[in-house]
């Protein structure tokens, strides 16, 4: 097959629907007043930004003007100055990228694949995870007294293991706010950390019929209603259901719930978990709440492999562009790995293709086998010399 004439690079950006695209623009007003710098030029240059690890506005005008030649295939005419996309950064709407992570995300759940678990329920893992600002340079992103943050709150679906929610706040707000307005879809499974607790919501998921897998707090007033039996052989201690007493933080808490008891090798104190799944077994509880960790695995991938530690820009509307531009291209590597036949592990194939983006090969072919020549390849001998033919030297 002969090699394509655009680059890995572009290929990727093919992923992108660009009639959706600009359809977001213009319901966005992102080009209201705009003087010739598209938004898509902006699109791209983030992109370039999250997966050459572009660490400031000059590096990616100079990535971007080193490549030229090869820029108009990505749909731009030249590199973007750095004034230019500052200023595009700070003032066009982070609500353009919001909605083309959503619509890319449509795109990726279709080639998803499904949880480990065998139940049918929808499997989520809740979490949120704390960007460290300069307080003197991002003096909006409030956290603590001598520091700044943004916090990242995300849902992550098991079915590919996938963002379904992001949500970009300042990093004082509580976890359990963003929680307490999301929506889940009846009968699915929520597995989350201490942070989340929060009886009243509980109660209200219970009510449509959502479930939650948690750690229960020390010091919870509860009794024991019914113990039931537990398997030997098995990690689990007791499994028991528990109710709260009637007032528990001045709130009244009437349903019946679940305490399971783990043991975890290596620490002393059992792990007790809290859920409103009566039905489940009890080592299948323990095991959701273990698959919790694959949102922690999430953020550190994102994290490390990224660009959303260090920002180009330092107002409000440009970190949020970043994180979202972050989280479209951590889709993109998602579809990626999907389509592979290959086990990829997020970190090679970030460096792989950071040092592949302008090479002209065909990208489903090249996830596939990312080192193999093209057919048409020039050879190694490219000038052509006969290194036999050439007068030989002797030395004196």
């Amino acid at each position: 097959m002969s090699v394509p004439h655009v680059s890995l690079f572009s290929q990727l950006l093919g992923e992108i629907d660009r009639h959706f695209f600009q359809r977001l623009v213009r319901q966005s007003g992102a080009e209201k007043n705009a003087k010739g710098f598209a938004s898509w030029d902006q699109f791209v240059a983030m992109m370039f930004c999250q997966l050459a690890q572009a660490k400031s506005l000059r590096e990616i005008e100079t990535g971007l003007r080193a490549c030229e030649g090869k820029l108009r295939h990505l749909g731009l005419s030249k590199a973007p100055g750095r004034s230019t996309l500052s200023y595009a950064n700070a003032h066009r709407p982070w609500q353009l990228y919001e909605g083309l992570f959503e619509a890319q995300l449509a795109r990726c759940q279709q080639v998803a694949p499904g949880k480990k678990f065998r139940f049918k329920n929808k499997l989520y893992s809740m979490d949120a995870t704390v960007v460290e600002l300069c307080a003197s340079m991002f003096d909006w992103a409030t956290y603590r007294k001598a520091k700044g943050a943004v916090k990242l709150h995300l849902l992550l679906d098991h079915d590919g293991y996938l963002p379904v929610f992001a949500h970009i706040t300042e990093g004082r707000v509580a976890d359990v706010k963003v929680a307490q307005a999301l929506d889940l879809p009846k009968g699915s499974i929520v597995a989350m950390d201490r942070g989340y607790i929060d009886y009243r919501l509980f109660e209200r998921w219970s009510q449509k019929g959502v479930f939650f897998v948690t750690r229960l707090k020390k010091n919870a007033d509860i009794y024991v209603v019914e113990k039931r039996e537990v398997p030997g052989g098995s990690t689990v201690l007791s499994d028991e259901i528990i109710e709260f007493n009637v007032f528990q933080a001045g709130r009244t808490i009437k349903r019946q719930y679940r305490r399971v008891k783990v043991s975890i090798e290596e620490k002393d104190e059992p792990l007790v978990l809290l859920t409103n799944n009566l039905k489940l077994a009890a080592s299948t509880i323990a095991a959701i709440y273990k698959e919790r960790w694959q949102i922690e695995l999430f953020f550190k991938a994102l994290k490390q492999n990224l660009r959303i530690k260090t920002f180009v820009g330092t107002s409000a509307n440009a970190v949020r562009i970043q994180i979202w531009t972050a989280l479209i291209s951590a889709l993109l590597l998602k579809m990626l790995q999907f389509r592979s036949k290959l086990g990829w592990a997020l970190s090679n194939l970030v460096a792989l293709l950071r040092w592949n983006l302008f090479t002209h090969r065909n990208l489903w072919r090249w996830i596939n086998d990312p080192f193999d020549s093209p057919a048409n390849a020039p050879p190694d001998n490219q000038l052509g010399l006969n290194l036999d033919s050439m007068p030989k030297t002797t030395a004196t």
